[in-house]
């Protein structure tokens, strides 16, 4: 049973791979040819197609009427993205990051870290936040902002901001980039959940506990699409799409997936602290800071996420093992 879920693992992996490969590919065609900014791609199609396995975690917990996991989940996607994405997606190739993205659309995910930061806590007579509650009124809140988010990035496309430099690989027709788009999110939306279902068996066989599943595994699992997409952008020198999945996502996951979940069940926090919710803050300010550094993240920076990320899971699985 176990050597079954370990070939579903590796058939997951390789899914995601491939369907990273060809969503990258797919989008940047679809950016040159309708000369749309890679960055807008980045934070829109790609970011909103990686979040999927998020989107589709977090809203079937809530239909089956537990939806506390979905707090965790993205909360922990969230880490994922800023520490350990851009830490090994610089590492494979320094990221090169537009001062536009820098200054305007970074301080969105800032932003949607703190929103949740505040709908999370009921009250400030506490740090502890277990038993607080996201309410339907907290919900809609967040879905306006993730409204105000994508009213602002569309009008970076009718202001006419300028688009990254093209690479010089054969143009791509419209419809053959939208069908590499799709194929890619298919494989990428799949792939993940064949890996986050082999993996948890394997956990549960073993005796893993179900914390160190929900808060390693499953959060890891459903941000393998970010992870795969944002390294084969920066393989193939395509910085904007890379960054711009990363911010899109950390923004996607906050006010559209914890909105979205809210207003169909309103979420009781168990299991995250204020630990957590610190390293979320700290990585998505960390991730800021470094590309303020002559617009670059560079491996050496990679590397210190890299490693702060993996102290932060040898901290978690020993605090909850």
């Amino acid at each position: 049973m176990i050597l079954l879920d370990i070939l579903f693992i590796i058939a997951g992996v390789a899914l995601v791979l491939w369907g990273a490969d060809r969503l990258t590919e797919g989008a940047s065609a679809l950016a040159r040819r309708m000369s749309v900014p890679e960055i807008v791609i980045g934070l829109t199609i790609v970011a909103a197609g990686t979040s999927a396995p998020e989107l589709f975690v977090s809203l079937m917990s809530a239909l089956k009427g537990t939806p506390d996991m979905a707090v965790g989940n993205v909360v922990g996607s969230n880490i994922f993205n800023a520490l350990l994405i851009v830490g090994c997606a610089a590492m494979v190739a320094p990221m090169v990051i537009a001062k536009s993205t820098v200054k305007k659309d970074m301080p969105f995910a800032v932003l949607a870290a703190v929103l949740l930061l505040v709908v999370c806590m009921d009250s400030f007579q506490s740090i502890h936040l277990s038993g607080n509650v996201i309410s339907r009124f907290d919900g809609f809140l967040l879905l306006a902002c993730f409204a105000i988010f994508m009213t602002y990035t569309f009008s970076v496309v009718k202001k006419g901001g300028a688009a990254e430099t093209a690479t010089s690989t054969a143009p791509m027709s419209i419809w053959k980039g939208i069908l590499w788009v799709l194929v890619g999110l298919g494989c990428l939306i799949f792939g993940s959940n064949l890996f986050v279902d082999s993996a948890s068996s394997v956990a549960r066989q073993l005796a893993i506990s179900e914390g160190v599943i929900g808060l390693t595994i499953v959060a890891g699992g459903t941000s393998l699409p970010e992870l795969a997409t944002s390294v084969v952008a920066a393989r193939k020198g395509q910085s904007a799409i890379a960054i711009g999945n990363v911010i899109g996502s950390n923004v996607f996951n906050v006010l559209l997936i914890l909105g979205l979940t809210a207003v169909i069940s309103p979420m009781q926090i168990q299991g995250i602290t204020m630990v957590d919710f610190s390293v979320m803050m700290l990585s998505v300010l960390a991730v800021w800071g470094f590309s303020y550094t002559k617009y670059t993240v560079a491996r050496w920076e990679g590397a210190l996420l890299t490693l702060t990320f993996v102290a932060y899971m040898a901290w978690l699985w020993q605090s909850i093992s």
